[in-house]
């Protein structure tokens, strides 16, 4: 990896990959890396193409009638992007409310990251699933009734784990 003028140049058997500086700040000093013990809500998703794996862990409180997320912790095993947009989305998500972080798409993630190379956008998807996966889970917890667009993108990621497991086989 080479580092120039605040561009990052990522050399690896696809060819050359470039990221902003912003996508190398986050990639080199994250603040939300760690876990969060009894978390609320834990999203574990990965990508079965690429191999990268994200867990995003939320800690909710309740201010009023809204529930926030009062803090978000990520660990993620992946490449420069994956590990950008988790930190840029634990950076977006943060005191934010459950139900404005579940309008969140990946374009507000690569939006939030300045650029992302077409080639890894599938990073920001795997950070939105890592929270609507999170967020599934605090809501299964805490007995709350489960949005039905969130029941279906859960599904879709169970999907995707019985897939990735028949290709271990």
């Amino acid at each position: 990896m080479l580092k120039a003028r605040g561009i990052c140049i990522e050399k690896n058997f696809e060819g050359v990959r470039m990221y902003g500086k912003k996508v190398m700040e986050y990639f080199m000093n994250p603040k939300h890396v760690g876990t969060i013990e009894n978390a609320h809500g834990v999203g574990e998703v990965g990508n079965i193409y690429c191999g990268d794996k994200m867990w995003l862990y939320i800690k909710v409180k309740k201010v009023g009638k809204e529930e926030i997320i009062e803090d978000v912790k990520f660990k993620t095993l992946g490449c420069v992007a994956a590990i950008a947009s988790s930190e840029a989305l634990a950076e977006m998500i943060k005191g934010k409310s459950i139900k404005a972080v579940l309008k969140l798409t990946n374009n507000d993630v690569v939006r939030h990251l300045g650029e992302l190379p077409k080639a890894k956008i599938h990073c920001s998807l795997l950070a939105v699933d890592a929270l609507k996966e999170a967020v599934y889970d605090y809501f299964k917890k805490s007995g709350k009734e489960i949005p039905a667009e969130l029941e279906k993108h859960h599904q879709k990621i169970l999907k995707m784990r019985k897939e990735a497991e028949k290709r271990k086989k």
